[in-house]
């Protein structure tokens, strides 16, 4: 299946901060790091990730866990939940620190953007990697940072529920370029409870920089804005962000 999903995709490995994955690359123009949810690069991710390609982007695919192009199944899922809370390169439960993965993807981006050159990158994170676009905003290059229903660490607590995944540093400096004009689009559904507080956060923290896209739930599973319960308004939404901070005007 993931020949299917992941045809025209050039794999390769990337190494940084102590950390090497796999990442699949296709397209031209700007660079944007699209970083999958849990369970992995899901036939949708891929999907979702095409249409960015379409739109004239060089697009980067991570794999961090999970089997490339593999549908989503509850065993599946299961696995993968496990390997996330488990492994040092993520931080699920942890309060005000970001997570080792953020490093890696912030290398990767930088390296994309010296490739393809363009006036930065974009990112989106989805559901566990909702949060780490938001952590790759220390970097100047990063101007489309997109959160997706960021959901780490789990919002177990109310402290937890608000805490968005980043260091005391890592926040200011993250503030500094809020203040300085560099916006945040943030996407979820108003009644996924893996999202907790944390928009209330990012309004406190960012005032007007956080553009916020609340959809309301019709069911209690709606959870994946942008693959599994895909709003097409919200896709468009992400699509055009790209376009409007990273192609150039004429």
């Amino acid at each position: 299946m993931s020949g299917d999903v992941l045809a025209g995709w050039e794999r390769s490995e990337f190494t940084a901060a102590n950390i090497t994955r796999d990442t699949y690359r296709k397209g031209s123009g700007p660079a944007v790091i699209v970083v999958h949810e849990v369970p992995g690069i899901t036939p949708l991710v891929a999907a979702f990730a095409e249409e960015v390609v379409d739109r004239g982007f060089t697009v980067v695919m991570p794999d961090l866990v999970g089997t490339p192009g593999k549908a989503p199944s509850i065993p599946y899922g299961l696995a993968s939940i496990t390997k996330v809370c488990i492994a040092r390169e993520f931080t699920t439960m942890a309060l005000h620190r970001t997570s080792p993965i953020i490093s890696w993807l912030r290398a990767l981006a930088r390296n994309v953007h010296l490739d393809v050159g363009g006036a930065g990158v974009g990112a989106v994170g989805m559901c566990f990697s909702g949060g780490f676009a938001l952590g790759m905003m220390v970097d100047d290059i990063m101007l489309a940072p997109v959160l997706s229903q960021p959901s780490s660490p789990l919002p177990i607590g109310k402290r937890r529920a608000g805490d968005l995944n980043l260091s005391p540093d890592d926040e200011a400096a993250v503030i500094e370029r809020a203040n300085n004009g560099c916006q945040v689009l943030g996407l979820r559904f108003t009644g996924d409870k893996l999202v907790g507080d944390r928009f209330a956060t990012l309004r406190e923290k960012l005032g007007d920089a956080f553009i916020a896209v609340e959809l309301p739930s019709s069911k209690p599973s709606d959870h994946s804005v942008l693959t599994e319960q895909r709003d097409d308004a919200s896709v468009a939404r992400v699509l055009d962000f790209f376009d409007e901070k990273l192609k150039p005007r004429t």
